[in-house]
């Protein structure tokens, strides 16, 4: 079976540092230290998902990194209300750029239209001003 791929706004979030931090905290995580994404609605195609699936995180306008997903959970909120928890692997894995509209929610999103991850070399750089790197998307360099 072949796998499939989630997309999330990652909102407030002003660059991939900051979202690592955040995931470190308390509410992001649970007993076993793996970080979490609550969502009111839980993924029709959850068997895909779970055969290798990561979630993309669009941050600035563009994908710039992913996670594998490892479980989905149900969650119940205080009002009540069934939610489905994402959980993460720890750690963010960088990819290349891809702009992104705004939009609700998550997305999926099929395999061949995810951007590839960093090479290893360049993964510990510092990354391009999201403007920047926003403008060479668009124009195709990156």
């Amino acid at each position: 079976m072949n796998h499939l791929n989630l997309v999330k706004l990652s909102v407030g979030t002003e660059s991939v540092e900051g979202l690592a931090d955040w995931q470190k905290t308390q509410s992001a995580q649970i007993d076993d230290g793996c970080p979490r994404h609550v969502t009111r609605m839980w993924p029709k195609r959850e068997k895909e998902i779970l055969a290798g699936g990561s979630i993309f995180w669009v941050i600035k306008g563009a994908i710039q990194a992913r996670q594998p997903i490892l479980r989905l959970e149900e969650q119940i909120g205080s009002d009540g209300i069934r939610r489905c928890a994402i959980v993460l692997a720890p750690g963010l894995i960088r990819t290349q750029s891809a702009l992104r509209r705004p939009f609700q929610g998550w997305r999926y999103l099929k395999p061949e239209d995810s951007p590839p991850d960093l090479p290893q070399s360049r993964a510990e750089e510092e990354p391009l001003p999201a403007e920047l790197a926003s403008k060479l998307a668009e124009i195709g360099v990156i």
